[in-house]
Parts: C-alpha cells; sequence; structure tokens
C-alpha cells in the first residue's frame, strides 16, 4: 500500500493515534470488576504515554471522580487544563512542592510521620486545610511508612490542619500468584489498619489494589477504592500462577505509526546500519522508517523488533538509530515512500502491540508506552 495516498493519514513523520471511546470502556469495565469500589484513573507519566489531559477529560466525563499522578507538577498540569476532580498525588514530596497542594487543590499521599508534619506547619502557613492520604509500606520497601501505628496515630492526633482522609499502600506481586508476597502484605496491611483504629485514626477511603488486583479478582484490594494504570490503556498485566478476568474485555487504546521515508535495494553481503551490526543474507529491499530512539523505539530492538509493514510482520534490521529504523520489506514491492508501517497495532488481520514490542525489546509494556518521546503526533479519536 502507498501511503502518500491515504488521505487520513496525518502529515506527521510518526504518530499515535489514541481511542478515548476505548479508554472509556476500558474504565467502565474495571469499574465493574472492582465490585464497587471507586476506580482512580492513573494518568501520571502522561497517562501512560496516551496524554494526561486529553484522556482525563474525557473520563471525567465519563463519571471519574479520582486521578493519581506521580507528582505536584502533573497535577497542577490537570487543574490547569480544567480538571475538577479528586486529584492524588503519590510520588511524594519534596519542600518546593508543597505550596503546590494548596494552590491547585491536591491530595498528597504521605509517607512519613515527619513529611505529615512539614505539611501540617506548612498549611498552618496558608491558613487553609487540606486532606492527605498515609501511605504504609506493607512490604513493598519503596515508598510508604515503617513507623508504628501507635506513633503514626499520635502525629495525627497533633494536626489541626490536615485531615487523613486516606490510607494506603501498594502489592509489590500483585501479578505473582506463586510467592505467596500478596498475602503477606495483606496481613500487614490489616494488621497496621487495625492498630490504626485501635488509636482512633479510621479513614474513610482504603486502597492498595492496582490494575493487576482489579483484573486477577483479588478480593482483599477491593477496598474503598483501587488505582488503575495500564490496564486502564488495554493491558492486563502478565500474571503468573493464575488466569486474568478481564483479558478479554479490555482493549489496547493507542496504535503508532511511523513513516517510511526512503527504500533502497541492497545486494546480498550488504551491512544495514551502525557498526554493520546486520548484512542483508540475500538481495533485499529495506525501508528507512522514520521512528527511532528519540521516539520511544528501544535500542534493543535491534535485530530482534518487528513492525507491521503492507498488512505483514517485518523484522526490524540494523541497529536502532536516533531518529530512524530500518526494516526488511523484501518480497513487498508495493511498499514506498510516503507510506507507513504500524509499530503499535492491527493491519491487514495482524496484530502486534505493546506487550508483543515489550517482549521482543526485553522490557514491559509500561516501558514501551510510557517511553513515546514528544515527537509521536497524538491524534485522539472519540
Amino acid at each position: 500500500m502507498n501511503g502518500s495516498s491515504e488521505k487520513c493519514w496525518p502529515e506527521a513523520r510518526t504518530w499515535a493515534e489514541i481511542s478515548l471511546a476505548h479508554i472509556a470502556a476500558n474504565w467502565r469495565e474495571l469499574c465493574r470488576a472492582a465490585g464497587g469500589a471507586a476506580v482512580a484513573a492513573v494518568v501520571k507519566a502522561n497517562a501512560y504515554g496516551h496524554g494526561a489531559t486529553a484522556v482525563s477529560q474525557r473520563l471525567e466525563r465519563e463519571g471519574t471522580q479520582w486521578f493519581a499522578v506521580s507528582n505536584a507538577e502533573e497535577g497542577a498540569e490537570l487543574r490547569r487544563a480544567g480538571i475538577g476532580g479528586r486529584i492524588l498525588v503519590m510520588g511524594g514530596f519534596a519542600p518546593f512542592e508543597m505550596d503546590a497542594f494548596f494552590g491547585h487543590r491536591l491530595t498528597p499521599a504521605v509517607h512519613s510521620i515527619e513529611s505529615l508534619l512539614a505539611l501540617e506547619a506548612r498549611a498552618a502557613t496558608h491558613g487553609q486545610h487540606l486532606a492527605v492520604h498515609i501511605k504504609l509500606d506493607s512490604g513493598m520497601g519503596r515508598l510508604g511508612t515503617r513507623e508504628a501505628p501507635q506513633e503514626i496515630a499520635a502525629a495525627v492526633a497533633r494536626l489541626r490542619h490536615l485531615e487523613v482522609e486516606g490510607v494506603m499502600s501498594h502489592l509489590a506481586s500483585a501479578s505473582d500468584f506463586d510467592s505467596g508476597q500478596n498475602e503477606e502484605q495483606f496481613d500487614a496491611f490489616e494488621r497496621a489498619l487495625e492498630a490504626l483504629a485501635a488509636a482512633g485514626v479510621r479513614p474513610r477511603i482504603v486502597h492498595l489494589g492496582s490494575s493487576a488486583a482489579v483484573c486477577y479478582g483479588l478480593a482483599r484490594a477491593m477496598r474503598q477504592m483501587v488505582r488503575s494504570g495500564l490496564a486502564l490503556y488495554g493491558y492486563v498485566p502478565e500474571a503468573r500462577g493464575a488466569a486474568p478476568a478481564l483479558r478479554a474485555q479490555v482493549a489496547p487504546a493507542l496504535v503508532w505509526k511511523a513513516r517510511i521515508v526512503a527504500v533502497k535495494s541492497i545486494p546480498a553481503g550488504a551491512p544495514v546500519g551502525y557498526n554493520a551490526r546486520w548484512r542483508a543474507p540475500r538481495d533485499s529491499r529495506i525501508a528507512v522508517v522514520a521512528a527511532g530512539y528519540a521516539d520511544g523505539v528501544p535500542h534493543t530492538l535491534a535485530g530482534r523488533g518487528r513492525v507491521i509493514a503492507g498488512g505483514a510482520l517485518a523484522p526490524i534490521v540494523g541497529a536502532v538509530s536516533m531518529d530512524v529504523i530500518s526494516v526488511d520489506i523484501t518480497g513487498r514491492p508495493a511498499l514506498q515512500p510516503g507510506g507507513a508501517v504500524t509499530l503499535i497495532g492491527e493491519e491487514g488481520g495482524v496484530r502486534h502491540d505493546a506487550a508483543d514490542l515489550a517482549r521482543e525489546a526485553g522490557v514491559i509494556p509500561y516501558v514501551i508506552l510510557c517511553g513515546l518521546g514528544n515527537r509521536v503526533v497524538r491524534i485522539y479519536r472519540d
């Protein structure tokens, strides 16, 4: 197929077509599976590459009340875009970020007593009240406090401007049913909640489940809220020891294409790309495609990755460069400069999604989706 005649294609070298309708449908399915728990839409990292503003605006129209981001600036960006719902900032905060919580009505997750009291002092300075969620480290060993529940409760008793609206945690092995870590974390979290309640801290919202917890039906993770990221965009986290409940019900929302900028015929033995990492095993036809590692094509796809070209899978050959990749299109004479290949999506009945690309690159789908660069033009469809 010659892409120069495809009037629906944009004037872009590489672009992503994002279905907001698919994301909305995925959110509805996750709400159904969550069994009455609120589903917070995780839109950090530019909504996993899908575009935080567009995704959040669409989901707010759908009825989403909670959005989750990593840092204060991501939350402020949503407020500037007109998002009125609750915004949970999950990734901790530095002192210079605290003022944004008040100026943009954000809800921070607090990871230590020290941070809690520092935020209380800043709230007093502003003369404002602020809701916070305390994160407990139940076994992830990353963010979250390991301080004793009695010490946390004593600090909460000193608060005059902060309301502990929520207590949260995060499962380290939510999709690994062979390790036993989920049960260990559930037990630790529940013991901490009981101790906090005994000391007078009874939050309205308790949450520790993410996409995997919803997709695999982890009942003990279904509290008042769950936080869904990857499944929202159409991918169920791969699991060990269990089959997901939703694999057929959530659909990938993003298609990634890139334009062919050159096609050349080379003889057998000719090298392609940096360091001659690949030589043609036969007389070959090579398409130079306008997407490289600056656009989010992992460097590790050299000699391992594939794209859909002319309705069939075709290998990436030679090194992945900053701006281009080379694809062996031998036997597909219709492909010409100006046409396009599909890195993520479906073409001619052939599917190659972000999970496929991730397996070829030796990474996880999150890396592929979050890695889409600024040069990848986003086109939204609903």
